[in-house]
């Protein structure tokens, strides 16, 4: 969930715009969303918003916050077509101002002189961001590895990074994910050839290869692999369709093979398709989850193999073990990378890192990306690698970086925001507190009528066989704490409610042991 802000000579401009998943931990909620407040309260000085890539993580918030921000958005061409899709399909079309970048081509917003810098990642035209402002140049990374056979794209050379090493870096704001991977992350053409070997050591069986949609390098390579071992190639899964469609929009994959439908492909030979699907972290409604499931029109048998030519995200482990058992309880034979060379990371691992300080030779290390622990190794790494300082921040943060020593100056107010159904709540609000306790806890609801009379309903208390029973003791505990109020708490509705609330709050403690919410509502 990547935002990035720099100030410069009292104005700002944002790097990348991203969202990420809530993982279970906002009950009923999907989408978690930055919070923007810093930056909307100094709106006038915004100059724009620059995003690195294509990725969710960096793009994934625009629609929900461009419009409001009302500053222009500039990407290169194959992230502007991305954003263009999400800003139409939101209706924003007309109302956000989208610029097109070519890679390398310099851009100036106030203060800040741009320039777009390719490097390889799981992605198309994944680019670090220079950034030369009056008080010295910012390399800001993005997302990236080093991969000397990339498959899509012409990633910058290590001369081209040690020029602008040559001409001085100030702060680089470096990619920490794989801060402690001892190896390099390996090359895209390596995963051709280790896929390649995996498809045709199973001859004659039906295979699924599931991968991230957007690696457009992958999708180029599985459609190589499917021509060189003589099978047609069917997709299952639109994220995939919309990713094939965009790339081919910005003149990539010209010669990936034309897919078949589900009916051909159930209709060929089990040996003679490639399906490409979606669904590898085990989202339950993606293709890979309904083919485990039997409820999708690719089927699989027993001897079918499944390759997973993706990494597993943390977080995911549960849902991707859940839908690996109902593979595995089927029969159907699956292979990752931890048995066979068909994935590698796009982050760089420690080697690529130190090669990066080498060339660049920045003045300040400012880890990013990957969570503390991975940016407080970054940043050991940077100085035993003779990097003089580096910096470690955390969310809300406010760093100096020049002129002078740099140093944290503030902290502000930042945080999450989910979007829960269709409004953006505060993700510390009351309504996913309350939410977070029913589900915990459960709820009690109690109505209190005229004359001491009441009705308790309890929902989710561990009270299936005893429910009646505790209702009606929760009753009658509400109505005795009530006629136990005396003098001007009798007729207080606030006093009245609270004791409702206390009586049956400790009835359902003591029959179930749980706390739940009690809501009492007043008739």
């Amino acid at each position: 969930m990547n935002v990035n802000l720099y100030g410069c000579d009292g104005k700002w401009l944002m790097v990348d715009l991203g969202m990420t998943f809530s993982g279970g931990e906002y009950p009923g909620v999907d989408l978690v969303l930055p919070d923007l407040e810093f930056i909307e309260e100094r709106v006038d000085a915004l100059l724009g918003i620059v995003l690195t890539h294509g990725h969710e993580d960096h793009i994934g918030a625009i629609p929900y916050f461009a419009q409001e921000l009302g500053v222009p958005l500039y990407a290169t061409p194959f992230t502007a077509d991305l954003i263009a899709r999400k800003l139409k399909e939101a209706g924003l079309t007309q109302s956000v101002e989208l610029n097109i970048i070519e890679e390398g081509e310099n851009f100036r917003l106030g203060p800040f002189d741009l320039a777009y810098f390719p490097l390889a990642h799981s992605i198309a035209e994944a680019n670090a961001l220079l950034i030369d402002t009056p008080h010295g140049r910012v390399f800001h990374s993005g997302d990236w590895k080093l991969d000397e056979d990339p498959i899509v794209g012409e990633p910058a050379t290590a001369a081209d990074l040690r020029q602008i090493g040559d001409e001085g870096v100030l702060a680089l704001v470096c990619d920490s994910t794989n801060a402690f991977n001892p190896e390099p992350s390996g090359s895209e053409g390596a995963v051709h050839k280790g896929l390649l070997d995996e498809v045709a050591r199973h001859d004659g069986k039906r295979v699924v290869v599931t991968t991230f949609a957007s690696n457009v390098a992958r999708l180029q390579t599985l459609g190589d692999v499917a021509r060189e071992t003589g099978r047609q190639i069917c997709i299952a899964g639109r994220s995939i369709d919309r990713i094939l469609e965009v790339a081919r929009d910005n003149g990539y994959l010209a010669d990936f093979p034309d897919p078949v439908t589900f009916e051909e492909a159930m209709s060929l030979p089990r040996g003679e398709v490639l399906v490409l699907a979606t669904g590898g972290q085990g989202e339950p409604r993606a293709a890979l989850a309904r083919m485990a499931e039997g409820n999708h029109p690719i089927e699989l048998a027993s001897g079918d193999v499944v390759l997973f030519s993706s990494r597993q995200i943390p977080g995911n482990e549960i849902p991707i073990g859940r839908m690996q058992n109902t593979l595995a309880q089927r029969g159907i034979i699956m292979v990752t990378d931890r048995q066979r060379p068909i994935h590698v990371s796009g982050h760089p691992g420690r080697p690529e890192l130190e090669a990066m300080y080498g060339w660049l030779r920045p003045d300040i290390l400012v880890p990013v990306h990957g969570e503390m622990r991975h940016m407080q190794e970054q940043a050991r790494l940077a100085l035993d690698s003779g990097v003089p300082e580096a910096i470690v921040q955390k969310n809300g943060q406010i760093v100096r970086l020049a002129p002078g020593k740099p140093e944290k100056l503030m902290e502000v107010r930042s945080g999450r925001l989910l979007l829960d159904g269709d409004i953006i709540i505060p993700a510390d609000g009351e309504a996913i507190t309350i939410r977070r306790r029913m589900a915990q806890n459960g709820l009690v609801v109690v109505l209190l009528g005229g004359e001491g009379r009441c009705k308790v309903e309890a929902f989710g208390l561990p009270l299936d066989e005893d429910h009646a029973d505790f209702i009606l003791d929760a009753q009658t505990a509400v109505a005795r704490a009530v006629q136990r109020l005396k003098g001007a708490a009798k007729g207080d509705p606030a006093a009245v409610s609270e004791a409702a609330r206390l009586a049956a709050r400790q009835t359902a403690r003591q029959w179930s042991g749980k706390n739940p919410q009690v809501h009492v509502v007043t008739l």
